[in-house]
């Protein structure tokens, strides 16, 4: 079995540091990555960190997370709440899934409350800001340990 996990970013994410960081915070996607790789390598685990702004690439990384990755952590970010593409990729990974969002989107207005990729994922981490991502990864490994 693998020891990646992927972490796929969707729209938008590029712009974290920058784009309304009253509700993002200043922490950029790059640290973010540094982050996970270090968090990972320390639980003797590798990340494939990937981000896109089309729907397509994000659902050819799930794609190929069936026969790359152990586990998906996913900001989906606004497919979060329209794309049944992605719905139905996740639906084939038959491992793990972490659906991620730094804010608490129930703490904000009512079209970021229907998460379609909440039907899939075995955990949310929703509102830990930029740290969610190093709580995911902590997460995702104890549950790939534990299978």
């Amino acid at each position: 079995m693998s020891n990646t996990i992927f972490v796929l970013n969707g729209p938008n994410l590029n712009l974290l540091g920058e784009r309304e960081p009253a509700i993002y915070g200043t922490t950029t996607l790059a640290d973010i990555c540094d982050r996970c790789h270090a968090k990972a390598g320390a639980l003797g685990f590798a990340v494939d960190f990937r981000q896109t702004n089309f729907e397509g690439e994000l659902v050819e990384s799930v794609h190929q997370a069936r026969k790359q990755a152990c586990g998906i952590i996913i900001n989906p970010a606004g497919y979060t709440f329209t794309s049944v593409a992605l719905l139905d990729a996740l639906k084939t990974f038959d491992g793990p899934k972490i659906e991620l969002h730094i804010s608490n989107v129930h703490a904000r207005e009512s079209i970021y409350h229907n998460s379609l990729i909440s039907r899939t994922a075995t955990g949310i981490m929703i509102g830990f800001g930029a740290r969610g991502y190093e709580l995911a990864i902590e997460a995702m490994a104890g549950m790939v340990k534990a299978s």
